[in-house]
């Protein structure tokens, strides 16, 4: 199977079929901010905006990456990155594998002509990286994509249930550290739903990795997505026996800030709300990623999308409003009333 079907097969099962974790949250239904019923605050004068890789956000949120490399995904990363701009906000592309494969599809990863001034981060399977891709292709799909930094995503799990993965894990931490050495923009690693543990945060962050995105278990299960790829029955049994697989998001953030104070940390993995992102933030994150839920939206109208995003950030608002925290910085040292411990 090509990329790029794959790549549409993704789309519509996120769409259309129960990809969500059975008996694993991620963990924020467990976190409660102090409320502050006296915050000493103007609500117009909260400012939620924050800094990253140099780049001001409106509001700590990027787009997640999700798709690229097909006519529909073209249009949904456009619909997508029309809307970053419009909200100043910032966004992850689809992994650009299929571009270096298939360079005619480039144009359906290249939306700077509708938001020439987003934080734009391209992004590569890290495992391709023991496929004969280095360094150079890095590069390559950098600049290709006009992006101002990259993931490289690790997903050992789904790539082992993919019948064409790729599952030559062995040595890669080497190939990271010579891709962050190598570039010049900022080199982000990121999980795709299962999190990121004490082990994998201490190496990468030695390897020097400019951030790391816990991508934790609690939204996507993406072992659930691979099931609906299955024909085979055992193979729909092995992916359905992972379902439950992984760290959860809050604790994956912690375990991340605990690993190192001071390297940015993105949150994702089942944020659903503004709030979500806000407790995000509390337990130590810089921004939050969200997919499903804007994905969802872009399906309905590039309005539906726009709203769902201006939701987000009035709830965010009303979260820093409530917990007397007049700037995300503030907010991060937010009172809990219950914490990861």
């Amino acid at each position: 199977m090509s990329t790029r079907t794959r790549k549409n097969d993704h789309i519509r099962i996120n769409l259309e079929e129960d990809v969500s974790f059975a008996g694993v949250t991620n963990g924020l239904e467990r976190v409660r901010f102090v409320h502050q019923a006296l915050p000493e605050l103007d609500l117009e004068k909260i400012d939620t905006s924050t800094v990253l890789f140099g780049h001001r956000l409106s509001f700590p949120l990027l787009i997640a990456s999700m798709t690229g490399g097909s006519t529909q995904a073209g249009a949904i990363n456009r619909t997508l990155a029309e809307a970053a701009q419009h909200a100043g906000i910032g966004m992850g592309l689809g992994s650009g594998r299929v571009i270096l494969e298939h360079p005619e599809t480039a144009e359906t990863f290249q939306v700077r002509q509708v938001a020439p001034d987003i934080l734009l981060m391209a992004n590569f399977g890290a495992v391709q990286l023991n496929y004969g891709y280095g360094v150079d292709a890095c590069r390559r799909l950098v600049e290709m994509t006009e992006a101002d930094g990259l993931y490289l995503h690790l997903n050992p799990l789904q790539e082992a249930l993919q019948p064409e993965g790729d599952t030559r894990f062995g040595g890669l931490l080497g190939k990271i550290e010579a891709v962050c050495r190598g570039l010049t923009v900022p080199v982000v690693v990121k999980e795709v739903g299962w999190g990121l543990s004490v082990r994998t945060a201490r190496m990468l962050i030695d390897a020097g990795v400019a951030a790391l995105d816990v991508a934790g278990a609690g939204g996507t299960s993406w072992s659930q997505v691979e099931l609906h790829r299955q024909e085979d029955p055992y193979a729909r049994e092995v992916a359905a026996s992972f379902r439950n697989w992984g760290i959860p998001t809050a604790e994956a953030i912690k375990t991340v800030r605990d690993v190192d104070a001071t390297i940015p940390v993105i949150a994702s993995g089942g944020l659903a709300t503004g709030i979500d992102i806000g407790k995000c933030l509390a337990l130590g994150a810089n921004a939050a990623t969200l997919a499903g839920v804007l994905l969802r939206a872009a399906a309905q109208s590039p309005e539906a999308l726009q709203r769902r995003i201006e939701t987000l950030h009035r709830q965010l608002r009303l979260t820093m409003f409530v917990t007397a925290s007049p700037t995300v910085r503030a907010l991060r040292d937010a009172a809990l009333m219950d914490a990861i411990s």
